[in-house]
């Protein structure tokens, strides 16, 4: 089990960052009201998304968001960790073709907790911030995972 885990919460330190960028996608869109049942028009339909003020479709924020989960489910901290809790403000649309940009950052290590406070924020390329926000995550300790059979014991 360890050698798939990430970082463990010994292995963070303040400032860390890790980044995730995907170019937003016709198909995105459309999968992601399949999966999540939200068929907002304003996602889907092109004639009824140019009557509102966005002048034409605009992404799931929630899809924008989900690239966060990207960057701490498999770059920082990595396969293990538990998200626990997520703040968001919306700042921005994204729109088929942007390419959106989710970057998390390590501000707070709480190790007796094993907790990790993490700055997050997606923005599409030239730096506009579409949104912004602060995760809580459980990461675990070295101690917490069993060794495996074939892992080496440390001498006592």
């Amino acid at each position: 089990m360890r050698e798939k885990h990430g970082y463990f919460i010994e292995d963070l330190s303040e400032g860390m960052t890790a980044v995730f960028a995907k170019t937003v996608s016709e198909a995105d869109i459309t999968m992601f009201a399949g999966i999540s049942g939200d068929t907002n028009p304003v996602h889907l339909d092109q004639s009824f998304a140019e009557q509102t003020m966005f002048s034409g479709r605009i992404a799931h924020g929630m899809l924008s968001a989900s690239f966060i989960s990207t960057v701490f489910g498999t770059r920082l901290p990595g396969p293990g960790c538990i998200y626990l809790r997520q703040d968001l403000r919306f700042k921005a649309p994204v729109k088929v073709g942007d390419t959106v940009e989710a970057r998390v950052t390590v501000k707070e290590i709480q190790a007796e907790k094993k907790r990790v406070v993490f700055d997050t924020v997606c923005s599409v390329v030239g730096g506009r911030v579409v949104l912004e926000g602060e995760a809580t995550l459980m990461v675990h300790s070295r101690q917490d995972l069993p060794v495996s059979p074939e892992e080496p014991q440390a001498a006592e």
